[in-house]
């Protein structure tokens, strides 16, 4: 769906048809990418969030859930699988497959990436570029590769 005002306001709509289970009206400025093909039914989003440009949700079994009133910057990528540092010659790397959940009044700037198994807490801002692999508290501004706790936040 191309960008324009009419398609900014119905976009939640077309991608709610696709599986992706909204809690209320949201504001999508697309494109997002959603792999796997019928990944959508594991995104939930809250009434109130806000998803800018080129947004990847990677969520082939677990979810990923977005809290009401969140802002998720361009470019942010959420992925619910890794592979493991453990390397064997006949099965590879195993998978490592976790859920991510964001809290309500979240923050995140552009081009952020949330590893499998990280829940961001209510009202912290996670910093552009970032790395999230560990969990954020609430009211928190964390920063860098990886994310580190950088101070507490009204």
């Amino acid at each position: 769906m191309p960008r324009s005002r009419i398609a900014d306001k119905v976009r939640w709509k077309v991608l709610k048809l696709a599986g992706i289970k909204f809690k209320g009206r949201a504001k999508i400025w697309g494109p997002i990418t959603i792999r796997p093909v019928g990944g959508a039914e594991n995104i939930e989003i809250g009434a109130g969030v806000f998803i800018n440009t080129e947004v990847r949700f990677g969520v082939p079994s677990e979810k990923v859930i977005i809290g009401n009133g969140a802002q998720i910057g361009p470019r942010v990528s959420f992925e619910t699988v890794s592979n493991s540092l453990l390397y064997e010659a006949s099965i590879g790397r195993e998978n490592i497959v976790k859920p991510i959940t964001v809290g309500e009044g979240v923050w995140i700037a552009a081009g952020a990436i949330i590893s499998p198994g990280v829940t961001i807490g209510d009202g912290a801002v996670v910093a552009a570029g970032s790395v999230v692999v560990c969990d954020v508290e609430p009211f928190t501004l964390v920063g860098g590769v990886p994310a580190k706790f950088i101070k507490k936040i009204k």
